[in-house]
């Protein structure tokens, strides 16, 4: 009995890390990406709409159905969130976007 309780829980810590990293990933990716594209308009940049679908096809796996679900709640809440800012926070907000969306090939 000990040998196949150590074998799941073997198991389960051996694969849960992956699935969870995955999904880990891939919140991430959508709030920072989220973040950037709602900046778009408010800080006055115009992204290049090709580097964004290069951007997604090297970043995003094909099956990662939830990925859009959860970029656009990032991107609408992050919108909504830069109406509010300050202006020396939207400031040092657009600044690093920009750095951001250059590095990335966006603008």
């Amino acid at each position: 009995m000990n040998r196949i309780v150590s074998a799941i829980t073997a198991l389960c810590i051996f694969t849960a890390p992956a699935f969870a990293w995955s999904d880990l990933d891939s919140m991430k990716l959508s709030v920072a990406l989220g973040d950037v594209l709602a900046s778009e308009k408010p800080c006055n940049l115009t992204y290049k709409q090709d580097a964004i679908a290069k951007f997604i096809d090297s970043k995003v796996p094909a099956s990662d159905m939830d990925f859009t679900s959860s970029l656009d709640t990032q991107t609408q809440g992050r919108a909504f969130m830069l109406k509010e800012m300050s202006a020396s926070s939207r400031t040092a907000h657009c600044r690093q976007i920009e750095r951001v969306a250059k590095s990335y090939g966006f603008i």
